[in-house]
C-alpha cells in the first residue's frame, strides 16, 4: 500500500470503514466493496485479450483513482502504465509507485506547467497530451528549467467534439513543433471518443468507429511523410476496445471500466449479443448500504444516496435481488422498492453504481471481499485531485 496510511493506525468506522478479517456483515456503510475474485478475472481477462490482439494496455486509472488499483493492473493485468487527466491525479499515482503515467489531457495553466515539469523528477515516465501550438513553448520551458524531458501525444478530436485538432495538416504542424521543441519529445497520438463507449449496440459503436479509424489513419499517414514515427497511437475504452485492439492501427488502449464495470455499461451489448457483465466482464465494484428504516411495508430506506453513488448514468441497480429496486435518492439516503417486504433495518445490500468513475471518487477507500471476508483496503488516494 504504498502511498497509504498504515492500517494499524486507523480507526474502524471513523477513518476506515473495515479492517482486515472482518466479516462483510461488520462492514461499516455506505462504502465501496470490490469483489476481490470478480476483479481478478476482470484484470487477467483484459490482460489476455491485449496479448492475443497484440497491443498494449494502459489502463485508466481516473476510473478508481487508487495506486493501490493501478498497481496490481499493472504487476498482474500487463498494463504498461495509467492514464490519468489531471496534474494532481498524476502526482498521487506517481508517488504511490506508478512510474509511467499518460494524463490524456492538455495542461495550460502555468503552475500546473511547473509542477508537470517536476514529475518526471520522480523517477517516472510523463506523457501530456496537446492540441495547440501555443501549448508547445510553455511546456518546452518549463522542462527545460527543471532539466526533465516531456513526452508529448497530440491528441486528435475523433468525434467526441471536445479537445484535440480536427485535420491531418493541424496535428502534422503541432508534432513537427513538438519534436523541434527543447525538453519535449513527440511520441503519438491520443485518438479517443468517449461517447463511443457508452453506446448500446456494436453496429452503432461501428459506425463511430469507422469515422475514428479514418482520421486516425490519416494522420498517422501524414506524420510518416513528414518523418515522424509514433510510438503510441492510443485511445480505445471498455466499450470499443475490440475495435481500436484489431484494426492493425492503434497500439495502446485505454479502457478503465473494465477492471470493476458499472450499471451503465452493463447495457451495453458486446458484438456476440450478450451485454458487457454478462460474459465479458463481470460486476466487481460495489456500494455496500445498510438498510435504516422500513416504515412503509413496501418501501425500504438504506444509508446510500448521492454521497455515495454517482447518479449521472442513472441510478445504482440492487445486485442479485430480482425482487428489490432502488428507485430514488437524496443526499443521505436511497429509497428502495421493496413489494414483498422482504427486507429488514440492518440488513446489507450490494448496489451496483451508475457510473464507477465519479462514485469511487466519493469515497477515501476501497473495501476488498473475498469469501465473504474482507482481505485487503484500498486507499482511493487520488481522490479530490482534479486540479
Amino acid at each position: 500500500m504504498t502511498g497509504s496510511p498504515q492500517l494499524s493506525a486507523l480507526e474502524v468506522g471513523y477513518d476506515i470503514p473495515a479492517a482486515i478479517g472482518m466479516a462483510e456483515s461488520e462492514i461499516h456503510t455506505p462504502c465501496l466493496l470490490v469483489d476481490l475474485d470478480a476483479f481478478e478475472r476482470n484484470v487477467a481477462n483484459m490482460r489476455e485479450r491485449c496479448a492475443a490482439m497484440g497491443v498494449r494496455l494502459r489502463a485508466h486509472g481516473k476510473m478508481h483513482k487508487s495506486s493501490d488499483v493501478a498497481r496490481y493492473q499493472i504487476e498482474q493485468g500487463g498494463s504498461v502504465g495509467i492514464c490519468c487527466q489531471k496534474v494532481s491525479e498524476a502526482e498521487a499515482f506517481i508517488r504511490g509507485g506508478v512510474k509511467d503515467v499518460l494524463i490524456s489531457n492538455q495542461v495550460r495553466d502555468p503552475a500546473k506547467i511547473d509542477r508537470l515539469a517536476r514529475l518526471p523528477s520522480l523517477g517516472a515516465r510523463v506523457i501530456v497530451c496537446v492540441d495547440d501550438l501555443a501549448n508547445i513553448p510553455e511546456l518546452s520551458a518549463a522542462a527545460e528549467g527543471r532539466g526533465v524531458t516531456i513526452e508529448c501525444l497530440v491528441e486528435i478530436d475523433c468525434g467526441a467534439g471536445r479537445c484535440g485538432v480536427g485535420s491531418t495538416v493541424e496535428a502534422v504542424a503541432i508534432a513537427q513543433a513538438i519534436d523541434a521543441a527543447p525538453g519535449l519529445t513527440f511520441s503519438g497520438l491520443q485518438s479517443y471518443n468517449g461517447s463511443m463507449q457508452h453506446l448500446r449496440r456494436p453496429e452503432e459503436r461501428a459506425e463511430v468507429f469507422e469515422k475514428v479509424e479514418t482520421l486516425t489513419r490519416d494522420v498517422v499517414s501524414g506524420l510518416q511523410v513528414a518523418g515522424l514515427e509514433c510510438d503510441i497511437v492510443g485511445g480505445g475504452g471498455t466499450g470499443s476496445y475490440r475495435m481500436e485492439g484489431g484494426s492493425g492501427l492503434f497500439n495502446e488502449l485505454q479502457a478503465g471500466s473494465y477492471a470493476f464495470m458499472d450499471a451503465d455499461y452493463s447495457e451495453v451489448v458486446a458484438p456476440d449479443g450478450a451485454h458487457l457483465n454478462q460474459g465479458e466482464w463481470e460486476n466487481a465494484l460495489f456500494v455496500l448500504t445498510s438498510v435504516m428504516s422500513h416504515v412503509k411495508p413496501d418501501q425500504a430506506v438504506c444509508d446510500a444516496g448521492h454521497k455515495a453513488s454517482a447518479v449521472d448514468s442513472g441510478l445504482p441497480k440492487v445486485f442479485g435481488r430480482e425482487d428489490l429496486s432502488y428507485i430514488g435518492c437524496s443526499d443521505e439516503h436511497g429509497v428502495i422498492s421493496d413489494p414483498n417486504g422482504a427486507l429488514k433495518v440492518n440488513d446489507k445490500l450490494r448496489l451496483i453504481p451508475g457510473h464507477c468513475d465519479p462514485t469511487c471518487n466519493l469515497h477515501d477507500w476501497l473495501v476488498g471481499v473475498r469469501d465473504g471476508k474482507v482481505e485487503t483496503l484500498w486507499a482511493v488516494n487520488a481522490r479530490g485531485k482534479g486540479y
